[in-house]
């Protein structure tokens, strides 16, 4: 299906802007469909980056290191694929190398692409650990969301505070438990 115009996209706008009651010409309202296409460009910008083109440069001299590498609280900003309004929180990625390692950065924007996109809290966390496990081949993954889903908290039930936690644990983190109970002892010591 081809990509809308932006002008396309505007006149959307400007078409809900008048089905929530109000007029997209008043002068208040004049800019709002441009910003609004800006501000959609900047939400979904995780469909035009390529999360495995972001681990592909790794790095071999690691003196042999081949214990937990753990990225946490990593703010996520994602957006509910039902009611298109935030997902606010944190994500922990860890992974056992085999033999190379990825510059951290990396791990945070592998996250940030897959959550700049419509989503489901699920299949986001799979998304980040699946990518990591088949560029990376390492012993283990581990991926781990806490969020607030603005769709139960700005409507619906309106419950504030409730959050919502995922995790996807593959290899040695699946396999392991005494390898899965160092992670959460990680993830829970003060930074």
């Amino acid at each position: 299906m081809p990509r809308p115009s932006r002008e396309e996209a505007e006149a959307a706008i400007r078409t809900l802007i008048r089905w929530a009651g109000d007029d997209p010409h008043r002068e208040g309202l004049l800019d709002t469909p441009a910003r609004v296409a800006r501000a959609y460009e900047e939400f979904f910008a995780g469909y035009a980056i390529d999360p495995v083109a972001l681990l592909e440069r790794t790095f071999a001299e690691t003196e042999g290191y081949d214990e937990i590498v753990l990225l946490k609280n990593i703010r996520l900003e994602s957006y509910c694929e039902h009611h298109m309004v935030p997902i606010i929180g944190v994500a922990h990625i860890a992974y056992l190398p085999a033999q190379r390692v990825v510059g951290i950065s990396k791990l945070a924007r592998v996250a940030w692409a897959y959550a700049k996109r419509l989503q489901i809290q699920e299949k986001l966390t799979a998304q980040i650990a699946n990518t990591i496990e088949a560029v990376l081949q390492p012993r283990g993954v581990a991926v781990i969301i806490e969020s607030e889903h603005q769709c139960m908290t700005t409507r619906g039930v309106h419950q504030h505070g409730a959050a919502m936690v995922t995790s996807r644990m593959l290899g040695a983190f699946r396999d392991d438990a005494n390898t899965r109970r160092e992670l959460m002892a990680l993830i829970k010591s003060p930074a």
